[in-house]
């Protein structure tokens, strides 16, 4: 991790205090559950159980800093050596970076071929998906396993002759060819 001045009031000050000088990367994509525990365990160097994606974000975070921040020096440790060498943990975990925006693009660009359905919410009358051409299903992501280590789905809109195709599913007390669903 690079070293930045962040000043006493951001870094050393409340909640944000337990990460000065540390390089807690994990504490970035998780920070509401680590920083908002009482107990001081889980801040971690290590990239080990972040999805492709999320080492992205970590990346894409380290870069920000290097644009916005005068920089000071490196935190010796897992990712760089005693000379400021990058170490094969960040050059791993650039790679894995990068293998993430390679799969982000990829889902994009499969996402583009099944339009998206309408969705709203509000407190009074929850949630609602449609669709102007077609009718709502839940689909599962492509490679959606891959970018985050968990499936997920997605509300598409589809055609009549489309509508038997494997995977999909119907939104719960929601009629087959609805084009409206509460959710």
């Amino acid at each position: 991790m690079w070293l930045y001045p962040c000043g006493k009031t951001e870094v050393r000050s409340g909640r944000w205090h337990r990460l000065d000088a540390s390089d807690d990367v994990k504490v970035f994509v998780v920070v509401d559950e680590v920083l908002l525990s009482n107990a001081g365990d889980g801040l971690t160097d290590t990239l080990h159980g972040l999805s492709s994606s999320e080492v992205k974000s970590v990346v894409e975070w380290r870069d920000f800093y290097v644009r916005t921040y005068k920089f000071v020096g490196r935190l010796v440790g897992r990712y760089y050596d005693d000379q400021g060498q990058p170490t094969k943990h960040l050059k791993g975990a650039e790679a894995k970076a990068a293998r993430g925006a390679q799969l982000l693009e990829k889902q994009k660009s499969e996402e583009e071929k099944v339009p998206s359905c309408n969705s709203k919410w509000s407190q009074d009358e929850g949630g609602e998906v449609w669709c102007d051409s077609g009718y709502p299903r839940l689909m599962q992501r492509p490679v959606e396993i891959a970018l985050t280590g968990k499936a997920s789905k997605r509300c598409v809109c589809l055609k009549e002759e489309e509508l038997e195709n494997p995977g999909l599913q119907v939104y719960e007390e929601c009629d087959y060819l609805a084009k409206a669903c509460k959710v």
